[in-house]
């Protein structure tokens, strides 16, 4: 089986072609420098364009697509999904739908469970004073993860909060943590306090990745490219800012 998967979710921009059942994922993604705005929609198709070269894929070779589907910014979410329906639809490709949050935390398990952690808190950074965040085990878990269904239902369900809330969630799991994203490095204070280990900055633990995205969709029922729908967790910031008192 052959996998497109890719997300926008964050400000970066992350596609990848991969055959989870062997060989390496062909993943090329744009990351703006910090200040800058997200580029998906200039290249969220190039890339896609890329990774179909590289790969040397035609899309008659594609089985499967994978989109994810946040929590992220509210523009972000809306390219990303409805790039990956409208290929759906064009192409005639099963679409999957995976949480980008999931997501990040499949990636990191590894670097838990080398760590001697047993729980990924997966955070991204949601603006205005918030973060996005979800914790999942990281072992002992099912050893297909992330090269599968996935870990079943998370210890922290996926939630915007601020960063104290964020907090207290995670003291209450009362269990060696690894917390990755770039939420986690922006609240980093807050989290170190608790014991929580965070990656470095520079870490490529801390990135989206679509070759994860396309490893955990390989493994779960098809989704239809009407039933993937954005996990936006709350309202986007411009009715935010409408709704805030003056």
């Amino acid at each position: 089986m052959r996998v497109l998967a890719f997300d926008t979710a964050t400000r970066a921009t992350t596609v990848a072609v991969l055959d989870p059942g062997g060989g390496a994922a062909i993943e090329r993604r744009d990351d703006p420098d910090p200040g800058q705005r997200p580029r998906h929609t200039s290249r969220l198709m190039p890339l896609i364009a890329e990774v179909m070269r590289d790969s040397e894929s035609g899309w008659p070779d594609i089985d499967l697509l994978a989109v994810g589907t946040g929590p992220g910014t509210f523009t972000g979410l809306r390219i990303g999904v409805a790039t990956a329906r409208a290929l759906a639809r064009a192409r005639g490709i099963p679409l999957v739908g995976v949480s980008t949050l999931e997501s990040l935390a499949a990636g990191a398990v590894p670097a838990a469970r080398g760590g001697d952690r047993d729980v990924v808190l997966a955070v991204l950074d949601a603006r205005r004073r918030e973060v996005f965040a979800a914790a999942w085990p990281a072992g002992p878990g099912p050893a297909a993860w992330p090269a599968g269904p996935g870990p079943g239902d998370p210890l922290l369900a996926a939630a915007a909060m601020s960063p104290m809330a964020l907090a207290e969630a995670a003291a209450q799991l009362g269990h060696r943590q690894l917390a990755i994203g770039d939420g986690a490095i922006e609240f980093r204070s807050v989290l170190e306090r608790l014991g929580t280990l965070i990656p470095a900055d520079d870490s490529g633990l801390h990135r989206v990745s679509a070759a994860v995205h396309g490893r955990l969709a390989a493994g779960r029922p098809l989704s239809g490219e009407g039933a993937v729908s954005p996990e936006y967790l709350r309202r986007p910031d411009a009715e935010l800012t409408l709704r805030a008192p003056s």
